[in-house]
């Protein structure tokens, strides 16, 4: 369980790509607390999505925290362009180089949060020698690379492993792949604070549903930590 403060980061994977402005001004509106910006570069992972440019062009619509998870490898020459782009938090694969604490010194050196991230067949131990140089540690709770995915129940296993190591440290740890109003009472219990929500939220591409769908998966993980 976690007393920290619950955030819901809708994912813009499952936005309406050709009102992609609107989409995010919609879930800002609605109450989400971060915008989930899933880049991939059909290498590291099947699918290609965003870049740099397009994160520029959404950072004038909302100034919610922006919470890029670059699942793209190499990783490092792209931090810069990522920080300049608008990005407030920036998530890696702790699979995607071979020198991840280098990679967590050059986000830092941007100004901007770092986040490390782990598929579901990397154990969190992978991330004990570098904990004190993290604010988020997000755990995927699918393969990444797809939107729409189911939950694989074995995340709830390795939050309670990233809960226990981070300890006291001021680090958020989130959840991603599957999220449901009906699955965030045990992620919250198992000890996540940071939701990412993609076609929870925005199945249906309807602006007019949004607010109650990102309330409904805040609602059921407070419920748990209240």
């Amino acid at each position: 369980m976690t007393s920290r403060p619950i955030k819901i980061a809708p994912s813009i994977l499952s936005a309406d790509f050709s009102r992609l402005g609107d989409e995010v001004k919609a879930i800002d509106q609605a109450g989400a607390d971060y915008i989930h910006i899933d880049v991939m570069d059909g290498h590291f992972v099947p699918n290609i999505s965003f870049g740099p440019v397009v994160i520029s062009a959404i950072r004038k619509v909302t100034a919610k925290p922006f919470d890029v998870h670059l699942m793209i490898a190499p990783v490092d020459p792209y931090i810069q362009a990522f920080a300049k782009a608008g990005a407030d938090i920036i998530t890696v694969h702790a699979e995607a180089g071979p020198h991840l604490h280098r990679t967590l010194q050059a986000i830092k050196a941007e100004g901007k949060k770092a986040g490390v991230v782990v598929n579901p067949a990397t154990p969190v131990s992978a991330l004990e020698l570098v904990i004190d140089n993290i604010d988020l540690l997000l755990i995927m709770s699918v393969n990444p690379g797809f939107g729409g995915q189911s939950f694989i129940p074995e995340a709830l296993v390795k939050l309670r492993q990233a809960k226990a190591l981070i300890g006291g440290r001021d680090i958020d740890l989130e959840i991603d792949g599957g999220v449901t109003a009906d699955n965030a009472g045990e992620i919250a219990r198992a000890g996540a604070n940071v939701f990412v929500a993609g076609s929870s939220v925005y199945h249906g591409n309807d602006p007019a549903t949004y607010a109650a769908r990102i309330a409904a998966i805040r609602n059921a993980a407070q419920t748990v930590t209240a």
